[in-house]
């Protein structure tokens, strides 16, 4: 009888059960820490010497996601007690432990720079190169977590004036149309409709995003609303490698549909994905600038539809299909890319059907995207396929719970959106780091096998 030699399986699960020294090694070797360093270093010699070991410092910060210390005061205290983790942080035995101010002022250095943000793109790159993320398909979502900052009192809104019942007079409403428009051009980007960012450069986007804590509202799996005050983080990833391609930090009231196509034009310009072909999201992403975007990239959107009191279309089902004489929906058949058209065949009722050769029904129904990206999707609403591409998107899901559970995600100690955005990139950052160490030790262990 054969034997089958099973692939080894290492996860970051293995990972953290490793040895500290080899677990961090690991993990920060996959971090380019000369270009942090360099940013928050002296840039000139002038001034008072530092005596800080900012190089130590920087992978202490890592190293308190990695072993879940949960704030600064705990990691100086475990520094001082613990002479060996102090030495596998890259501290030097003649120097001194940093205190928690030293601490603050590297996290303030930090957050004026976005040297934090291009680290993890170069990870990704890294991880593109040597073969470990080949995905064609990217799910985006969004997750909430609490701010350390305190929530403001509510404020009482004055009472709004009593408006002049009535229609308004031509003049009034063209005078009216006129100071909404002005009023919307004066709007952050972040405030006007979603469209407004499709000719957006990337980096203004990005430098635009509100980042301030703000109440946020989404409901549960019950259908109630639930609040509260902080941020969220947006996510791309993909749905097999499990990477963080993207991510974008934000207040909490923002939409989240607001933040997708900032990521997907990082996908775009800054990764090179060419077996990229679908964009999966659920029904907070459904509006048409979005599935332009993806248009635009050349990839087919895989977005829930979110029915918004719209009439039913007649002679098709829920899903667009076109429905035949008797209401029997067409069988989603292929999708033709030079052309862009969806094309369906006959239902299975039409066999046996006493209308089937009265020329009534169409045999072949085709239909191009462009006519409306937002129902019409390749491949199309309602196939198997669709539904198969759809269910990548727990891929997402799940990394939102291990930033969550394993990587101190809902553990925001500092105060100010500025600041907070530095842990939430601290932590995206290590999560990939450590999924490249994965993926390099599981890549030898099975080339040892082979071997």
């Amino acid at each position: 009888m054969t034997i089958i030699r099973q692939q080894s399986l290492f996860g970051i699960q293995e990972l953290y059960e490793m040895e500290p020294t080899h677990r961090y090694e690991s993990i920060i070797s996959a971090i380019e820490l000369d270009t942090i360093y360099c940013e928050v270093n002296k840039k000139t010699r002038l001034g008072a010497p530092v005596d800080l070991n900012y190089a130590a410092m920087i992978i202490s910060l890592f190293v308190r996601i990695v072993e879940r210390i949960p704030t600064n005061k705990d990691l100086v205290k475990r520094l001082n007690d613990d002479f060996v983790f102090k030495l596998n942080c890259g501290f030097l035995i003649s120097d001194q432990t940093p205190s928690e101010s030293a601490y603050s002022r590297l996290i303030t250095k930090l957050s004026d720079s976005d040297v934090l943000v291009k680290s993890q793109e170069k990870v990704v790159l890294q991880a593109i190169a040597e073969g470990f993320i080949d995905d064609d398909t990217v799910a985006i979502d969004a997750t909430h977590f609490e701010a350390r900052d305190q929530a403001p009192p509510k404020e009482e809104k004055p009472k709004a004036e009593s408006k002049k019942r009535g229609r308004k007079s031509k003049d009034e409403r063209e005078q009216w149309l006129i100071e909404q428009a002005k009023k919307e051009a004066n709007l952050p980007i972040f405030e006007k409709k979603i469209e407004a960012q499709l000719d957006v450069p990337l980096d203004e986007l990005r430098a635009k995003v509100p980042q301030d804590p703000k109440w946020g509202v989404k409901k549960n799996s019950e259908g109630k609303n639930v609040f509260w005050y902080g941020y969220k983080g947006h996510l791309a990833v993909g749905t097999s490698s499990q990477y963080i391609l993207q991510s974008l930090f934000s207040s909490g009231s923002l939409n989240d549909g607001k933040a997708a196509i900032p990521l997907l034009k990082g996908i775009d310009e800054r990764l090179s994905l060419p077996s990229l072909r679908y964009q999966t999201m659920d029904a907070g992403y459904d509006y048409d600038p979005i599935y332009e975007q993806v248009h635009q990239m050349e990839q087919q959107s895989v977005i829930a539809y979110n029915k918004k009191n719209e009439r039913e279309l007649v002679g098709f089902d829920k899903h667009f299909a076109p429905t035949c004489f008797r209401e029997h929906s067409y069988r989603y058949d292929s999708f033709d890319a030079k052309y862009e058209t969806l094309k369906y065949t006959r239902p299975n009722e039409c066999s046996d059907c006493p209308l089937a050769n009265e020329g009534i029904c169409q045999k072949i129904y085709k239909v191009k995207i462009t006519t409306d990206l937002r129902r019409y999707t390749a491949p199309a609403r309602g196939s198997k396929a669709w539904k198969t591409i759809f269910k990548r998107r727990s891929a997402v899901e799940r990394v939102n719970a291990y930033l969550k559970e394993y990587f101190q995600l809902n553990n925001v100690r500092n105060r100010t959106g500025k600041r907070a955005k530095v842990h939430f990139d601290i932590v995206t950052l290590i999560y990939n780091a450590s999924k490249l160490a994965a993926d390099r030790i599981n890549a030898r262990l099975n080339q040892q096998q082979a071997a």
